[in-house]
């Protein structure tokens, strides 16, 4: 109830030709989509990491090559997404992209062979992102209004975080049914099978959010506020020439690499605290609880003190974090260390993910181009698909234990300090 009250506040004053009513059913399939979409390719392999790596029979070097060929495919993906997202409406595009991603979950379900699973994670890099991502992000937009921008990114962000936490809470249930209590002792078959059942989960869920998408969005086609304008190259040449673009996508590079430090949660749990693969799921899970709480409570402070402003303060909480768990004496107090880490990872990392889009506004970005505009930024921004997947699968593996653990933060320490650095010269030259 407290969520929805939120997301009514967050489009109280856009859209009028839309009745309340339609404006909440909106945003909440927005958020139920937005999440959803991400389950099969991110959210699987990041509660259940060490589960995924046994039952395809990889290491972490090797899944950080599927995510590069996904951050390759969707880089083309978002140059054309965005336009997209400016000229068709939201439900069109969504419905198809959800249901696309689903019939790619049906067939993970069969557990396919490594050269397979590159091919399907392309697949998804273009019916995640080319027919998604632009459009979700325009639509919070307009639904955010003039003066709220900020909370309805984060009821955005937050609300999927929300969405994840309780059916990731809901997968590991499924998992520890039918792995049962002796997991160590576990058959490979036995573990394979119930795994098949978590990713059919996920898929049919997907499914199902992809028939409430198609009815709670269709009203805002209809709408005559919204302009859903021709694919325009004057549109694009008056994106690429705003300097705050471009410092968004900078931004957005940084957090965007702290955020894939968060897949490293349940392995490090693994191999630093020594739990076994449900327990280690479990504490990927509850750092989804985090994201909610973290995008909301950043969303709401943005609409009063800056979006720049909060984003600083995020990067500078991923700093510390990030100083700590790379210099730490491991041997000392490490539960608490670890702890700390990863609550503080999760609170930045979450926080400015509600964050850097709302920052368009301050950046005076004009509304009509809103899906250029991120599609723009988000080629650069989303890079990390590409490299941080490999980069820290390799570290983990090529220096077992705790070592690999703590080059990983010890990266997002240093892409924390650049996000700190590009944040000040957007809130210079967006006040210019």
């Amino acid at each position: 109830m407290y969520i929805a009250l939120l997301i009514m506040s967050a489009v109280h004053d856009t859209q009028k030709a839309l009745s309340q009513k339609e404006r909440l059913f909106a945003m909440l399939a927005l958020i139920c989509a937005g999440e959803a979409i991400f389950f099969l390719p991110f959210v699987i392999p990041r509660v259940f990491r060490p589960t995924y790596l046994s039952v395809f029979g990889i290491d972490n070097f090797q899944l950080g090559t599927f995510f590069s060929v996904y951050g390759f495919v969707a880089i083309g993906a978002y140059l054309f997404g965005g336009p997209l997202a400016d000229r068709f409406p939201p439900h069109r595009l969504m419905v198809w992209a959800l249901v696309s991603t689903g019939i790619g979950g049906l067939y993970l379900s069969i557990i396919p062979s490594i050269a397979e699973l590159r091919w399907l994670y392309g697949f998804w890099g273009l019916t995640t992102i080319l027919l998604f991502w632009a459009s979700m992000m325009r639509t919070t937009r307009i639904l955010g209004g003039e003066s709220t921008q900020g909370l309805a990114f984060g009821a955005l962000d937050g609300g999927r975080g929300l969405v994840a936490a309780v059916v990731g809470s809901i997968a590991l249930w499924i998992l520890s049914i039918f792995i049962g209590s002796e997991v160590l002792d576990v058959d490979p078959s036995e573990r394979a099978a119930a795994f098949k059942k978590v990713i059919l989960f996920f898929s049919l869920l997907i499914f199902a959010i992809s028939i409430l998408v198609a009815y709670a969005l269709r009203p805002l086609a209809r709408t005559s506020s919204i302009d859903f304008e021709r694919l325009s190259a004057e549109g694009l040449r008056k994106v690429l020439r705003l300097p705050t673009v471009w410092l968004q996508a900078l931004i957005i590079i940084c957090a965007y690499s702290g955020y894939r430090v968060a897949d490293d949660f349940s392995l490090l749990a693994q191999d630093v605290l020594g739990y076994n693969e449900v327990d280690a799921a479990g504490v990927g899970t509850i750092s989804l609880w985090l994201r909610p709480i973290a995008a909301i409570g950043a969303g709401l402070l943005a609409d009063r003190v800056s979006t720049s402003r909060m984003t600083q303060c995020c990067f500078i909480l991923l700093i510390i974090a990030g100083l700590v768990m790379g210099f730490w004496p491991i041997t000392a107090n490490v539960s608490l260390v670890v702890l700390f880490v990863i609550v503080t990872t999760c609170v930045g990392v979450y926080a400015l993910r509600g964050l850097y889009f709302a920052i368009m506004k301050e950046g005076r970005i004009p509304i009509a181009v809103t899906g250029t505009a991120v599609g723009m930024a988000s080629i650069v921004g989303y890079l990390p698909d590409i490299y941080m997947a490999p980069l820290t699968g390799w570290l983990v593996d090529e220096y077992p234990g705790a070592l690999g653990h703590q080059y990983v933060f010890m990266l997002l320490a240093a892409f924390s300090v650049l996000g700190l650095v590009a944040t000040i010269i957007f809130r210079s030259v967006a006040k210019a």
